[in-house]
Order: structure tokens, then sequence, then C-alpha cells
């Protein structure tokens, strides 16, 4: 009975270690799977590579994004990283 210290110490160590980063892990790529789930077509993004552009096409898995006049690139959903909204400019 007089033993459950490092038993303690294990589980301790274990929550902190979940809370610390599985968990924050876990709330990204939900946000992140919104975040797809939510493309249309003219909305402002960039990429994970840095790249901006806007939606012309949604695809199954892919999109396609316009990224200057004339130039249009076809992506996986899952390479963009974040949508540029025009509220976030202000």
């Amino acid at each position: 009975m007089k033993d459950f210290g490092p038993i303690l110490y294990l589980i301790a160590l274990l929550a902190i270690f979940y809370f610390m980063i599985i968990r924050p892990q876990q709330q990204r790529q939900k946000k992140h799977q919104q975040l797809i789930n939510s493309l249309q077509e003219n909305t402002e993004v960039t990429t994970i590579g840095g790249i901006l552009g806007t939606i012309v096409k949604v695809k199954d898995k892919t999109v396609i994004l316009k990224i200057a006049d004339n130039v249009k690139i076809e992506i996986l959903k899952t390479a963009i990283a974040y949508r540029n909204d025009k509220e976030e400019k202000k």
C-alpha cells in the first residue's frame, strides 16, 4: 500500500504528456479538417508552401488555385494551411 509513489508519478507524467502534447495536436487536426471541409470557390487561401491564391474550383481531394493572371495550379486540399479572411487584414 505504501509503494504507490512511483505509480502516481507515472500517472501524473502521462496526464501531463496528454494535456501538453496529444490533446493540442488533436484540436489542431480537427480545426484543419473543418477548414478543408468548408473550402469554397473565391476563397483566398495560403498553402503550406506559402503560396497565396484564390480557389477557382473545388474537387474531391484537390482544388484549383489561381495564383496569378492566367496561372492556375491544382493542389491537394490538405496542402492548404489557412484561409486569408479579409476581416483579419484590418
